[in-house]
């Protein structure tokens, strides 16, 4: 496993396993099975509604907690200082542990200043070891960043080979702001596993599409995480620490960029209203 090392001096695996959309009852099965091929960051959400389920995995595992790196993520419907310092205990109750490695925002919607200042104060109280968000566009980022006590130690956004967020995270090194994408497969859209170049660069190392992509983002010093619910595929998502892309590999995946979104379009105020939704959706499901 390669690490890398965010702002305040936490070493965070550079490849870790999401639990997005795995049905809670698949979930604590496949984040042991995860854990076995070797991962050790493990990130859920309060609003993936299967943080209890990781919780019993990381009570089961023989790996001690202090190897584990465990990240959740404050839903918009618990910002505000108060409502996000509560939805935290309780996601660490869930979790089964005394302390979460990393708590970001999911949204930049909302509350999110008083949301911060919760985390800020659960980081000071060592219950937290990094804070940081999810989805935040450049001066969202540049905002927290300047006028908070905690710098953000990560911004988790989608980053994959047609969406290459190359300003965003030339934002995020000027800041000293750790980028980790997720989404690294684009969830399949656009045929990008059968993409020439991809497919190409793939063959001359004897690896997968998939594996070209999970490199590709190590070697720009993007944390990355990897989804599968089949063990198999979670053994060859890991298996992308013996091979190294060319600069010429490199420049090559650079072709691809288009620059857009695959899900959202966050400049678009139709996305808010998108994620209202979402939150009533998931209001009513939690209910």
């Amino acid at each position: 496993m390669e690490f890398v090392i965010l702002n305040n001096g936490i070493k965070m695996p550079v490849l870790g396993f999401g639990v997005y959309q795995i049905p809670e009852a698949e979930t604590k099965q496949a984040v042991l099975e995860a854990i076995t091929v070797g991962y050790r960051l493990i990130d859920t959400a309060q609003s993936y509604f299967n943080e209890a389920a990781v919780g019993e995995a990381i009570a089961e595992t023989a790996v001690p907690r202090s190897e584990l790196f465990i990240t959740t993520k404050v839903w918009i419907d618990n910002y505000g200082y108060e409502k996000t310092r509560a939805s935290v205990l309780t996601s660490m109750e869930k979790l089964q542990v005394e302390y979460i490695d990393l708590v970001l925002l999911h949204q930049a919607l909302s509350d999110y200043y008083g949301a911060y200042r919760a985390l800020e104060e659960l980081y000071e109280e060592g219950k937290i070891r990094a804070i940081g968000v999810s989805n935040f566009n450049p001066n969202r980022v540049a905002d927290l960043a300047a006028f908070n006590r905690v710098t953000p130690q990560v911004n988790q956004i989608e980053i994959n080979p047609f969406h290459q967020q190359v300003a965003e995270q030339e934002n995020l090194v000027e800041r000293n702001i750790q980028a980790e994408a997720w989404a690294p497969f684009g969830e399949g859209k656009m045929g990008i596993f059968e993409d020439p170049i991809l497919t190409e660069i793939g063959h001359k190392y004897r690896k997968s599409s998939a594996q070209v992509i999970l490199r590709w983002l190590i070697q720009r010093q993007i944390v990355v995480l990897a989804k599968s619910v089949h063990k198999t595929r979670m053994a060859e998502n890991f298996d992308v620490f013996d091979f190294h892309l060319s600069s010429a590999d490199m420049e090559s995946i650079k072709t691809l960029d288009k620059k857009e979104s695959m899900f959202f379009d966050f400049a678009d105020p139709k996305t808010v209203d998108r994620f209202v939704e979402l939150i009533e959706v998931r209001k009513n499901r939690r209910n």
